[in-house]
């Protein structure tokens, strides 16, 4: 069908301008969380393995988080999703899966756990965290109230 060749030329195509993209920046955390994310199912290991060898950034750290999310080892997910926040507390896309992840898997002390953290840590980064945050309709949100709607937004798992 042709639909599936359309999808599987622009995934080659995709690939191909990811590998251009880390030939020019091969240590950059979002371009390489970005090929974890990619990498067939079989491949995503290995590739958090490299990207984590380049660079120590929590575009990363978070990927891996949702690698052993994935693979249902929500204790070292837990663990490197605080990695990830400690590392860079004004990511808040992190923030956002790092909840999302407690909502679906964790107490409600954990959740309010992450929810109060992010609250102190008042992120403003983040591609979804910021086009959210920025929308004419939430600029009068709260912290939380931003972090449970970018939540919403962000893919948990590959």
């Amino acid at each position: 069908s042709s639909t599936n060749n359309n999808n599987n030329n622009n995934s080659k195509l995709a690939e191909s301008l990811l590998a251009k993209a880390l030939q020019d920046c091969p240590s950059s955390g979002e371009l390489l969380a970005l090929s974890i994310e990619m990498a067939p199912r079989p491949q995503k290991r290995a590739r958090s393995m490299d990207a984590l060898k380049r660079c120590d950034d929590a575009h990363v750290i978070t990927s891996v988080a949702k690698l052993f999310w994935m693979e249902r080892r929500l204790d070292k997910a837990r663990k490197w999703f605080n990695r990830a926040v400690a590392l860079n507390p004004d990511l808040g896309d992190s923030w956002a899966t790092y909840y999302k992840f407690e909502v679906q898997e964790g107490t409600d002390e954990q959740r309010a756990d992450v929810l109060n953290r992010c609250k102190l840590a008042d992120p403003h980064h983040g591609e979804i965290w910021t086009r959210v945050a920025k929308a004419i309709e939430n600029t009068d949100l709260a912290v939380d109230q931003v972090l449970v709607k970018v939540a919403l937004a962000v893919n948990s798992l590959f």
